[in-house]
């Protein structure tokens, strides 16, 4: 039996956000007629609860949790956000909050983990992108929104929390007790791996991070002729669009970076790259993983599109959709997806990922020693080498690969690259005789 009294103020309430927001009706494919079935069904199903659930709740909170479930019933990442959950998506995109330093999205259900936060309690616990937090302390998150599954793991400072794991390929749960801490993300790490090869790490896409990047690759080419450039971008769970797109410019001479499409009218829009190759054309590897998502793979796929880096390392995230937060109050926000992100060429990220050029696990690798082998030099009356040149020996990264196989397998492939293009550059300038003394 309907109940007029909720299904009128139902009505009332479609009616009016017609008429506010008219550009979101004119957006559907369909009439704007009413769906009075649908909504009689909702006025039921709230008589019910507030006449004989187990416990008195309020009209408001069940209005809340009515919009908190429309939202989840869409896709991972659109959220309700209240005053609290708004404040701490300005801090971490400010790069200071205090928790467990985890990027986490719902999937079927369950909070997952997208990718730890360098430098964080779950990074030095070794938590894994794909792992699934079933439990906070003794707390099933089965069903529990992303909003007050964060909330559990935001804390004071010093406080523990332990989280019930599943992970792929382990038979059991994994426990693992946490110490929540000040995350103070660095977007921005560099270093020289070896002379004339620079790396830059960016854990995190923030307001400034184009800017960051941009000092880094000026304090590298002081150091160093560049003769390459790694770009990290492993387990970067993405952040701020523009920032991706400043970081991406830094390393292109003009051209299309990203587009986005949605039903919205200003949902639309493409972004280019302005003409000036900072790197002046230095070789890029970037390496992603299955922890690089959403800025992470607009960077990745737009200087794959353009042929300008190689992809190496795994298959990244997939997450190429658009949130943007509109504003229902001083107080209250929702954070909705509203468009999809395209490369230059128009594939698309979504649940699909950036595919790398070369593909490398990450893995221990064990290195092994060769016995101490006679060589010519160690037979008596050897020919000594007549050669006038002599060339020093490198030091090989030997602990690299020891310690980041990837990073290893893309110096070696900078490396390669920059002995084959000395190579063409010897042999374009001196000429090599064609005969030898047996020829005369």
């Amino acid at each position: 039996m309907g109940h007029p009294r909720y299904l009128r103020l139902i009505l009332l309430v479609f009616s009016l956000q017609l008429m506010l927001y008219p550009r979101l009706g004119a957006c559907e494919s369909q009439d704007n007629t009413l769906p009075l079935d649908d909504l009689r069904t909702f006025a039921d199903v709230f008589h019910q609860i507030r006449l004989g659930y187990v416990e008195d709740v309020k009209d408001s909170t069940l209005l809340r949790y009515a919009i908190q479930g429309m939202l989840m019933g869409l896709d991972p990442h659109s959220i309700y956000m209240n005053q609290e959950a708004f404040a701490d998506l300005k801090s971490s995109t400010s790069g200071e909050f205090t928790g467990l330093g985890l990027e986490v999205g719902i999937e079927d259900g369950y909070i997952e983990v997208i990718a730890p936060i360098d430098g964080s309690p779950a990074a030095a616990a070794d938590l894994q992108t794909g792992d699934i937090i079933l439990k906070l302390d003794s707390i099933s998150l089965k069903g529990v929104s992303l909003n007050e599954a964060v909330a559990k793991m935001r804390g004071p400072k010093g406080t523990k929390i332990l989280l019930t794991i599943g992970r792929m390929g382990e038979n059991r749960p994994l426990e693992v007790l946490l110490t929540r801490d000040v995350i103070s993300v660095a977007s921005v790490r560099y270093r020289m791996l070896e002379d004339g090869f620079g790396y830059i790490r960016i854990a995190q896409f923030q307001n400034k991070t184009g800017e960051n990047v941009s000092k880094a690759l000026f304090s590298l080419k002081e150091k160093s002729n560049l003769r390459g450039i790694v770009l990290d971008l492993r387990n970067n769970p993405g952040g701020v669009l523009r920032s991706s797109i400043e970081v991406t410019e830094l390393f292109l001479s003009g051209g299309r970076v990203v587009y986005t499409e949605g039903r919205l009218p200003d949902s639309s829009t493409e972004y280019f790259a302005n003409s000036v190759d900072l790197s002046e054309g230095a070789p890029l590897v970037v390496l992603i993983n299955g922890g690089s998502a959403s800025a992470s793979e607009i960077v990745a796929g737009a200087l794959q599109d353009h042929s300008r880096a190689i992809i190496m390392g795994t298959r990244s995230f997939g997450k190429g959709s658009v949130q943007s937060i509109l504003h229902i109050s001083e107080e209250r926000a929702i954070k909705l997806t509203t468009a999809l992100y395209f490369t230059p060429k128009g594939r698309s990220i979504q649940a699909e990922g950036i595919k790398p050029d070369i593909t490398v696990d990450r893995a221990k690798v064990t290195t092994f020693t060769e016995q101490s082998r006679i060589s010519e030099k160690n037979l008596a009356r050897h020919l000594g080498d007549k050669s006038e040149k002599t060339e020093k020996s490198k030091t090989p990264s030997s602990n690299l690969i020891r310690t980041d196989n990837q990073l290893y397998e893309a110096l070696t492939l900078l490396k390669g690259l920059d002995i084959l293009s000395r190579n063409i550059s010897m042999s374009n300038d001196q000429e090599i005789p064609r005969t030898t003394k047996a020829d005369n």
